[in-house]
């Protein structure tokens, strides 16, 4: 498969993505098949901010890892980050070739070695609200060639679109429903059955069934089972 072929799968299933979720495991699949082992999206930092966790959007990476990071302060000390400071274009990093001097870049060199990570690219990505953010591709790859690192700015740049939009669909499924559809939703995810919600609420089955019937076409789904497990990869209920 050339270069263009790929760069072409690769658009066509990250432009698939219905969700975050989806989205995360294309991207992450992605990375495999270029030879990395995580995918990170974040935030470039700003001046302010001194926490890794705030910052990411969407990783593979263990939470136990970032928490990790976050107790030693690590991000202002990143020498990878400061990689993209003033650059525009993907760039690959290597443990052998960064320089890892104070004991806070020895923590994270340690960190990133148990994860089994010693290269990396870094995509920068400039959006159009001014925020600056980067696709980050990790793990034990050789370094790519100047083709394979222009490929991934490209797919990066996609990638954030795509994520974006699907971002933004997901924020706005909330805001169309009602308290009441909340409030039935969240009973329905306890077990509940309309006739039980109903003396819940004092209300009618049919009017539970109602608002569930009107929820499932809001959030697009088929049945009861489908709508719960949306609603809660949507954080709509917890």
């Amino acid at each position: 498969m050339t270069t263009l072929e790929r760069q072409s799968l690769f658009s066509q299933e990250i432009l698939a993505s219905q969700n975050r979720s989806d989205w995360l495991k294309t991207v992450s699949a992605m990375a495999q098949t270029l030879g990395f082992s995580h995918v990170t999206l974040m935030k470039v930092p700003c001046t302010e901010e001194k926490l890794l966790a705030p910052i990411i959007l969407e990783t593979t990476l263990p939470a136990s890892f970032i928490r990790a990071m976050d107790e030693h302060s690590t991000l202002l000390e990143c020498p990878i980050l400061g990689k993209i400071a003033h650059s525009s274009i993907p760039q690959y990093w290597s443990m052998r070739e960064e320089v890892f001097s104070s004991s806070v870049c020895q923590v994270i060199k340690d960190g990133l070695a148990r994860q089994g990570i010693d290269t990396g690219v870094i995509a920068p990505i400039n959006f159009l609200n001014g925020r600056r953010y980067v696709l980050r591709f990790e793990g034990r790859a050789p370094k790519p060639s100047q083709a394979v690192l222009n490929e991934i700015g490209i797919i990066s740049i996609h990638a954030f679109d795509v994520y974006d939009r699907v971002r933004k669909a997901e924020m706005a499924v909330p805001r169309s429903l009602t308290k009441r559809e909340i409030e039935v939703i969240r009973w329905t995810s306890h077990g509940k059955t309309s006739s039980e919600i109903g003396q819940i609420l004092s209300l009618s089955d049919h009017t539970i069934n109602a608002y569930l019937n009107n929820a499932i076409k809001k959030l697009d789904c088929v049945n009861r089972t489908q709508l719960v497990a949306k609603a809660i990869r949507l954080k709509v209920i917890s």
